[in-house]
């Protein structure tokens, strides 16, 4: 059986809570191995920030549900990895700007 290994999410959040506890909130999902979270804008009122999940086998209803409950909305999924082993992206010569 497939499974979701990682995934990498834009999230709208308020600034309450800090992305330390929406990390810790979100590791303590089953299947979930460890989150990396990032601030990459801030206005008066929210923050955005790329949450990366990695785990053995990620429920992305479960991970919605305690991101929307500490106030945060998924913008986007901008990366997703299933399978048995995590791949990683290759550049290619399309990528070359």
């Amino acid at each position: 059986m497939s499974r979701i290994r990682r995934m990498v999410l834009d999230i709208l959040k308020p600034h309450e809570p800090k992305i330390t506890e929406m990390a810790l909130r979100i590791t303590k999902i089953e299947g979930v191995d460890g989150v990396n979270i990032t601030v990459y804008e801030i206005d008066k009122e929210t923050e955005n920030v790329k949450i990366t999940i990695e785990g053995s086998d990620l429920d992305f209803d479960k991970i919605q549900e305690v991101i929307e409950e500490l106030g945060g909305t998924i913008h986007s999924i901008d990366e997703v990895v299933a399978g048995k082993r995590i791949i990683e992206e290759v550049k290619t010569p399309q990528d070359r700007h």
